[in-house]
């Protein structure tokens, strides 16, 4: 079940490299990036992505795992509106009020934030637990998720350049202590 993990890393690679970065200040560049086809991809790698994590996470920290699931389940509504329902009001001339109404609903936001650094306190419980370089890189990734929001494109493709090196390592290294260790697996 490594692979997973490892696919996960390659999805959050590939959102912020393949999202359109149109300026989303204007009308005009706001329904180009949120009508795209490649708005709707991009979105739809992380959704996936969140969930390859938790899937995998199950034989490597169960209870991580679980805190993991409870934040992928308040993010992915959140990735679904900016998902989808801005894709589908990219041609609206009002454009720019709805996305605003859309992202900064209060309840919205909240979840999402919330979602966030849930998946990220379960990046770092896995940490805490093996105590290894890989699994320190994966924990920094999830911790920078919500922070790399407030960044220029090229620093969230760094994010998803860190973020697949960290779950790519840590499919890795867990492959590897479970080849060792048969028993490590789930512990």
């Amino acid at each position: 079940m490594r692979v997973p993990l490892a696919v996960a890393g390659l999805l959050f690679l590939l959102y912020p490299a393949l999202r359109p970065w149109e300026d989303e200040t204007t009308t005009q560049g706001a329904a180009a990036a949120m009508g795209s086809g490649a708005w709707v991809a991009s979105h739809l790698f992380a959704m996936i992505g969140f969930i390859l994590v938790a899937i995998a996470l199950l034989e490597i920290h169960r209870t991580a795992a679980i805190t993991f699931w409870v934040g992928a389940g308040l993010t992915l509504p959140y990735y679904g509106a900016e998902d989808f329902g801005l894709h589908a009001m990219a041609g609206q001339p009002n454009l720019l009020e709805l996305a605003e109404a859309v992202r900064y609903n209060p309840v919205a936001i909240t979840t999402f934030a919330v979602g966030l650094v849930t998946m990220g306190v379960a990046a770092v419980m896995v940490a805490v637990r093996l105590r290894t370089t890989a699994s320190i890189l994966f924990a920094a990734g999830f911790a920078l998720f919500l922070p790399q929001f407030f960044t220029p494109p090229a620093a969230r493709i760094a994010h998803g350049v860190l973020l697949l090196a960290g779950c790519v390592w840590l499919a890795w290294e867990s492959a590897r202590r479970e080849a060792k260790d048969p028993q490590l697996a789930a512990s």
